[in-house]
């Protein structure tokens, strides 16, 4: 699909006020994006697992108003009015405004809150604009007639699905994979000829047994702000000395993980995603200027990981996103062993001896609202 088919329909309703709520994952990507051109749009592929528990719940209530010049709209996390988020916000609205023309018709009050603690060092963008972009589809739903045959055509749940991943990724590229899951591709490639540098797809090739119900314990190393934001860090790559050859090594790796996937090969699962994840931050340490998100703690988990799969052969792996957190990732077959480890090796090392535990998911949902 084209940006031009995400352009709404004519609306032949009118609706006063309103009130709809979505909950959404956030994603760990596998292969890992870094870098990106104008409008969002990835420099390279990525594939992420969907997680199960750490989600974002959102409630978008709506009122019609009169001057429909300017946006207008309140955010509120936990029940506390957050006028800080209010600038991302507003660039969000201008980015989506072409596929949404409703916008500027409503007063909005964005309800939100994660069910992991605020500033826990889980990026929150990727579940929380993928939450709020599915409230904003509601409404478009609710505004487009679908009684009429040629309407109810174009506005099928693939539309929806299309068009909810399209948006959020406007408000935070990741924020596409979010939508469903449980493995979800964003950005062209020649593995996956569904995918789309303009939304994520879910992941259409043979996954085998291994991967179903993988599990995520997310050792909270920092949960302190990072000193640089993923956007400053996604532009550093333009110009990056090794840009260009990480672009191609994520290409390449979407043909290498397709058949470890098919195959069910953990030790080359886990390979992969290791190396995946060491080159993000590698991209990070040799920008211009250069900088580390991992911390001293980082290292030492990593460490002890590699030793303990070495000791008891276990299939134990980690990756990082952009910050100095750790994803444990393991099969849940061995899940007892391995978390055992981690609560007796690893919890040692994260910041108050925080961690959460989590798995697999498939996507995001949308909650009945209370009369």
């Amino acid at each position: 699909m084209t940006e031009k088919q995400f352009i709404s329909k004519p609306f032949s309703k009118i609706i006063e006020n309103g009130s709809v709520s979505w909950e959404s994952p956030s994603n760990i990507a596998l292969i890992k994006y870094w870098g990106k051109k104008k409008d969002q749009i990835p420099e390279n592929p990525s594939i992420s697992f969907t997680l199960n528990n750490c989600k974002t719940i959102t409630t978008l209530t709506y009122s019609k108003k009169e001057d429909t010049s300017k946006f207008e709209f309140d955010v509120f996390l936990d029940g506390e009015k957050k006028d800080s988020f209010k600038s991302k916000i507003e660039i969000f609205f201008k980015r989506i405004e072409a596929y949404l023309p409703f916008l500027k018709d409503y007063y909005f009050k964005i309800d939100t809150k994660n069910t992991f603690p605020h500033s826990s060092g889980i990026a929150s963008s990727a579940s929380g604009m993928s939450a709020l972009a599915l409230c904003l589809m509601s409404i478009e739903k609710e505004l487009v007639d679908v009684t009429l045959s040629a309407a109810k055509r174009s506005f099928n749940n693939d539309y929806f699905t299309k068009k909810a991943s399209f948006l959020a990724r406007l408000g935070s590229g990741s924020a596409c994979r979010s939508i469903e899951g449980d493995l979800i591709v964003w950005g062209a490639n020649k593995t996956v000829a569904e995918a789309s540098d303009l939304y994520g797809v879910k992941y259409p090739h043979e996954v085998h047994d291994n991967f179903k119900a993988y599990q995520d314990t997310i050792l909270l190393v920092d949960k302190g702000e990072k000193q640089v934001s993923s956007t400053v860090g996604h532009n550093l790559m333009h110009g990056h000395p090794f840009a260009q050859n990480r672009f191609k090594q994520a290409h390449d790796n979407f043909e290498v993980l397709k058949p470890i996937l098919q195959s069910g090969d953990l030790n080359k699962f886990i390979a992969l995603i290791e190396s995946e994840a060491l080159t993000l931050h590698a991209m990070m340490m040799t920008s211009m200027p250069y900088f580390i998100l991992m911390k001293p703690n980082t290292l030492e988990i990593i460490n002890k990981i590699w030793q303990f799969r070495e000791s008891t052969g276990l299939h134990v792996g980690f990756t990082l996103d952009a910050g100095a957190n750790v994803h444990v990732l393991y099969p849940k077959n061995e899940s007892a062993e391995i978390l055992e480890f981690i609560k007796n090796e690893l919890v040692a090392y994260c910041q108050n001896g925080h961690y959460i535990c989590d798995e697999i998911g498939f996507g995001a949902n949308q909650l009945k609202m209370n009369n």
